[in-house]
């Protein structure tokens, strides 16, 4: 038995990342904006101006973490503030709100990852770039 396997388009990202920039650039926040593949490999950066560079590296780790272990950084962050410490030691996991994982018709596809101002508000972000992408896609 075969499956068909959704991907990430380059397209797809691109549009991710503009209504997470709209999102950001509305209630201007700096950030940076990352978007991985299934794989958690890089597809689309965009550093908005004023955004301090050690977000960069933050927000893809944050999109890879969400790929990797196919939910939002949020819930690796609770389980470490619930006292769950053996979270510290997962390879690849950075247990700070704003990584969100990319879910087409229940594939995981790929996932986005915010950095520059509180974790909440990264994942505001990064939360408005998927719901813009699924909104796409339902209109097809």
């Amino acid at each position: 038995m075969t499956t068909q396997k959704i991907i990430l388009t380059l397209d797809d990202a691109k549009r991710i990342a503009a209504a997470a920039e709209s999102e950001a650039l509305q209630n201007q926040w700096p950030v940076v904006i990352a978007i991985v593949d299934d794989g958690g490999h890089l597809l689309y950066l965009q550093r908005l101006d004023n955004t301090q560079f050690g977000s960069v590296t933050v927000a893809i780790e944050k999109a890879r973490a969400a790929i990797a272990f196919r939910r939002p950084t949020k819930v690796l962050e609770t389980n470490i503030t619930e006292g769950r410490l053996q979270y510290l030691k997962l390879p690849g996991a950075l247990p700070v709100e704003g990584g969100l994982p990319v879910i087409i018709d229940d594939q995981f596809v790929g996932a986005v990852g915010v950095s520059g101002v509180r974790s909440f508000q990264d994942a505001q972000i990064a939360q408005a770039g998927i719901a813009a992408l699924i909104s796409h896609l339902q209109g097809r």
